[in-house]
């Protein structure tokens, strides 16, 4: 099993199914203690301001919120770069603990020794 599991999620209300099993495993993997770093890329970004993952709803799926918060309590959650910039979305504005950072920084979690990476 990869000691680190880096999830890029670019899903979001837009194909909901898809945003939701991003989620699911990246909190799966925390609860299993798995080392995660999730990205909150394209429509996904709009999850990293307060209140936004609460809207979401998919039937016979664990809430979002919840997954969330499963996720930044041991893991990692970051916020695309160009995908804040073209939300308007800055630093002081997303839930505490997420980071805003680019494609260099996820290029290096994905490429670290013992990491799988996977894109929803």
């Amino acid at each position: 099993m990869a000691k680190k599991l880096v999830l890029k999620v670019t899903a979001g209300a837009d194909a909901p199914e898809r945003c939701s099993q991003a989620f699911t495993v990246a909190s799966v993997a925390v609860a299993s203690g798995v080392d995660v770093s999730l990205w909150l890329t394209g429509e996904s970004a709009w999850f990293a301001l307060p209140g936004r993952a609460a809207e979401f709803e998919l039937p016979h799926a664990a809430p979002l919120p919840d997954l969330l918060d499963t996720i930044l309590s041991t893991g990692k959650v970051t916020l695309c770069t160009q995908c804040a910039a073209r939300r308007d979305i800055t630093e002081k504005d997303v839930i505490e603990g997420v980071r805003i950072a680019g494609a260099q920084v996820f290029v290096q979690e994905a490429l670290a020794d013992d990491v799988q990476a996977l894109v929803y």
